[in-house]
């Protein structure tokens, strides 16, 4: 498995949905929602690329949480 750094994206494009080429860093599509950022990108040939939401603030997690059984429902 290849590492992706998309630090650039989120530096360029925070807050913008984001259209991806096959190889997850190039940008081939951008807009204000998935549509329009799925639309430049088949406009311009790319027909199957991956669209996501690049966020406005980058949080850090590290770990992992499993919430007993117990817990999660008493959440919903």
């Amino acid at each position: 498995m290849k590492f992706i750094d998309w630090t650039n994206l989120y530096e360029k494009y925070k807050g913008l949905w984001v259209a991806l080429d096959g190889d997850n860093e190039t940008v081939v599509g951008k807009g204000a929602t998935a549509e329009q950022a799925l639309e430049e990108a088949t406009s311009k040939g790319f027909a199957e690329a991956a669209v996501t939401y690049i966020p406005q603030e980058v949080i850090a997690f590290a770990g992992q949480h499993e919430a007993p059984v117990h817990e999660a429902a008493a959440r919903v």
